[in-house]
């Protein structure tokens, strides 16, 4: 993958989330890394493959995209139609500190694997996060009726199977996003080559990893908060039905015991 030109054309890197995992083991072919997985896919390309759901095409034609994501179909478990995917350009300047102009392609020296290594880890979280972040936005859409309801009348219409919904929902996500992949945590690829820590540094800024990250966790604290919320609602209701058949069987009992009473003092 090394290459001397300063002239390289670019490359395309095409991450897609294809399911919530892909068994990685006993996978065949050339192989670059074992972690993350990657192999070489025809000639100059090369596929990474990341556990939590995310493959990573660099330099692949769209047949070859094609023919390997076919080959990973009995691999993916929680396959999402469509995939969840993002685009990004990578070019070779030699003459550059690799930075990553806005709105350009990505920089860097050579194209060396563990390089696009770096690329492919940063795609691929942007990829996770940007689903995430969809995720949360439509539980916060579903929440928010809720919430004016609450909010204007102190109390709300919905059933017991709508709040428990809402609340599996909620919880559903905040399980998906905190378990998925550890946004924070360096490649392994840099405890090897530290020199390409700048790399992926400017990686973090260009994809505002820890950015989104730290915007998810607060909404994902929302989402649990009114998770909370909503079981306290459930819980009360159940105890006022509970203290509400008290009271009737309370009254029953009285009113038989006053009608035997009756019935006694008649005869």
């Amino acid at each position: 993958m090394e290459d001397s030109n300063p002239t390289t054309p670019q490359l395309t890197a095409h991450a897609l989330q294809i399911g919530d995992r892909i068994n990685t083991a006993g996978f065949e072919g050339q192989i670059l890394s074992s972690a993350p997985l990657a192999v070489r896919v025809g000639g100059n390309g090369i596929a990474v493959l990341f556990r939590y759901g995310v493959v990573v095409l660099i330099g692949l034609s769209p047949e070859e995209e094609t023919d390997f994501l076919e080959r990973l179909r009995d691999r993916i478990f929680g396959k999402i139609t469509p995939p969840e995917e993002e685009w990004a350009k990578i070019q070779v300047a030699k003459e550059a500190e690799e930075p990553i102009p806005v709105g350009g392609p990505i920089l860097v020296k050579e194209l060396s694997v563990e390089r696009l290594l770096l690329v492919s880890d940063a795609l691929a979280k942007s990829v996770v996060l940007g689903r995430d972040e969809r995720e949360v936005a439509n539980v916060f859409d579903t929440i928010e009726p809720f919430a004016h309801e609450l909010a204007k009348f102190g109390k709300t219409s919905r059933n017991r199977t709508d709040l428990l919904k809402l609340m599996g929902n909620a919880l559903l996500v905040q399980h998906r996003v905190s378990g998925r992949v550890a946004v924070g945590e360096k490649p392994d690829v840099l405890w090897d080559r530290p020199d390409l820590e700048r790399l992926y540094a400017r990686l973090q800024d260009e994809y505002e990893l820890s950015e989104r990250v730290e915007t998810l966790n607060r909404k994902l604290a929302v989402i649990a908060d009114t998770a909370s919320t909503l079981a306290d609602i459930i819980d009360t209701k159940r105890s006022l039905r509970l203290e509400i058949i008290v009271v009737i069987l309370i009254a029953f009992e009285i009113v038989i015991t006053f009608y035997e009473i009756y019935i006694r003092n008649g005869h």
